[in-house]
């Protein structure tokens, strides 16, 4: 089973991460990312951009509303995430508790990511989506 880890943080808790050294972040960082490719377990991993590098689309709208961040009703951030395959939530939870980013305003969420083979495979458009998964090496 594939679970997404969700980092979040609030903005106090990424305002702190500016005071630890960049390299001794990556380093420790790095050795947690090296533990689950050795366990054979991370399947993808990302940071993100500057919260304010980026957009919100609101579709409250119409049309949707697109507004530049940074964002000032948000109170936790979507830093990043790593993509799991493991057996359980269980073990993902293990996972997400080694996790070197952790500290006051840190979280990690674990959500379950869904498959293909759970919606009707007789719909057109899942359809075409396995015929391209199945084109790209995706299954």
């Amino acid at each position: 089973m594939k679970y997404m880890l969700i980092m979040r943080a609030t903005d106090e808790a990424f305002a702190g991460m500016a005071d630890i050294d960049f390299g001794k972040m990556l380093e420790t960082v790095g050795r947690y990312n090296d533990e689950m490719i050795r366990a054979g377990v991370l399947v993808a991993a990302e940071g993100l951009d500057d919260a304010a590098e980026g957009v919100v689309v609101d579709y409250s709208a119409e049309p949707p509303v697109v507004t530049d961040g940074p964002y000032g009703e948000t109170k936790e951030l979507f830093g990043g995430f790593y993509i799991l395959n493991v057996a359980s939530k269980e073990e993902a939870v293990e996972w997400a508790r080694r996790s070197p980013m952790t500290g006051p305003g840190f979280k990690t969420e674990i959500r379950r990511v869904t498959t293909i083979d759970e919606f009707p495979q007789d719909n057109e458009w899942v359809q075409k989506e396995r015929a391209w998964r199945e084109a790209t090496g995706q299954l």
